[in-house]
């Protein structure tokens, strides 16, 4: 008979477990508690959507739309694409769902995104981010809140050392188009000098030459005009409410005004935390304000805020988490005390103790599960206890034992 092939992983996926799963679930675990002192709404959306969801809100000419996209067409036709982020879809949610009327809306998501790009540390073609938005907001106030949630969560993790807070503006529209001007004619008069990516990028997307990190491009791009130069006294003095925004709320930032992101419905404040701690891809959290994306979509014009980090990237900065607690691992020996543990865990269990139960190998090999596992007492039950109606409780660290009433065991292990 020939041997069946066990087909492999496909390549940029991952299997979590163990110690990697526990960095991830505490990542989860430590954002969900977060937002709910900010008081955001966890919000679910489709993993694909119409293709034209993503291309009209990514940019036909990105990367990430031309290049990255994992788009296919079902079998009605229709063309689908995997999520890439998470802004996207929530905007043609609150448009077609008819979450205008709970404007301001505050939203968190998480969970799987997908793109088709070279696979390296911290980096996979199925990988997760944790996202939060602000719909509905103008206000200064919407980026300051959106900020310090960001910056209370790496602290919460742990990860804040060496993690820099990076500001900048876009200003407004009209900043913007007299910024973008100036840095065309700029870039044009260099142009023989540019890489080959940043020649495309001069007439689909020439912000994004000032963040290129070809040797080639760096001195053209650090002597590009500055933006400051163009921001009107609106844009000027909204940027001023969010930097003092942070100063009152706590929050060390820097000014990178070389910071921008390249689509043309971005306004105002553009932010990235970055560590120096992850190599040349620092960045582990990131996002901006995005007044002009639910209007390329075909809505009314509504202003919005999000961020972004990956999951992944997060986890790899984490100290080891501890495994979870378990309160107590039941020893039975013999077959009617095993036959008696499994009401014995059932019971316990719904009480709310967490407990395991060592139901192989002898005395010393069903022992060893419980000091593996990590639990505070082993509960032995044989057939002395039982005819006593008792457990022998052991605690694993000083290594005391005391026998306990059945009845009384949830209480006696809580």
């Amino acid at each position: 008979m020939a041997r069946i092939e066990t087909p492999k992983r496909i390549r940029g996926t991952q299997d979590i477990f163990g110690e990697e799963q526990r960095r991830f679930a505490h990542v989860i675990d430590t954002f969900e508690r977060v937002r709910r002192l900010y008081c955001f709404q966890r919000v679910e959306v489709p993993i694909f959507e119409s293709t034209a969801v993503f291309a009209r809100s990514l940019g036909e000419t990105t990367d990430v739309v031309s290049k990255e996209m994992y788009t296919f067409e079902d079998r009605g036709g229709d063309s689908l694409t995997l999520r890439p982020e998470f802004t996207a879809g929530i905007a043609r949610a609150y448009l077609t769902e008819g979450w205008q009327q709970y404007a301001p809306l505050k939203l968190v998501a998480h969970g799987p995104v997908f793109r088709y790009e070279r696979p390296q540390k911290g980096r996979y073609r199925q990988f997760h981010q944790i996202d939060a938005e602000i719909i509905g907001a103008p206000e200064a106030a919407a980026d300051i809140e959106l900020l310090v949630l960001a910056d209370q969560l790496l602290h919460e993790l742990k990860i804040d050392d060496g993690v820099t807070l990076q500001l900048n503006t876009l200003g407004d529209a009209e900043t913007r188009d007299a910024w973008r001007a100036a840095l065309v004619t700029h870039f044009e008069q260099h142009e023989g000098d540019l890489s080959q990516d940043s020649k495309d990028r001069l007439t689909r997307n020439p912000l994004r030459i000032l963040d290129s990190k070809d040797p080639k491009d760096r001195p053209i791009a650090e002597a590009a005009p500055d933006i400051d130069a163009y921001l009107t006294s609106e844009a000027g003095a909204f940027f001023e409410s969010v930097t003092k925004g942070l100063d009152s709320a706590g929050v060390a930032w820097t000014r990178n005004s070389r910071l921008v992101r390249g689509l043309d419905y971005y306004r105002h404040t553009a932010f990235e935390f970055v560590t120096d701690r992850l190599g040349a891809q620092g960045t582990v959290l990131a996002g901006g304000r995005y007044d002009g994306l639910i209007g390329s979509l075909g809505g009314p014009e509504t202003p919005g805020i999000g961020w972004a980090a990956g999951i992944e990237r997060l986890a790899m900065l984490l100290d080891e988490p501890a495994a979870e607690a378990v309160d107590a691992v039941i020893v039975p020996m013999g077959a009617a005390a095993e036959a008696r543990a499994l009401g014995i865990v059932a019971d316990l269990r719904r009480a709310g103790v967490t407990v395991d139960m060592a139901y192989r190998g002898n005395m010393k090999k069903r022992m060893a599960k419980a000091d593996a596992l990590g639990a505070r007492f082993a509960v032995i039950l044989g057939d002395n206890e039982q005819e006593k109606g008792v457990a022998a409780v052991k605690e694993l660290g000083p290594g005391t034992q005391t026998d306990v009433a059945l009845d009384a065991l949830a209480e006696a292990l809580r």
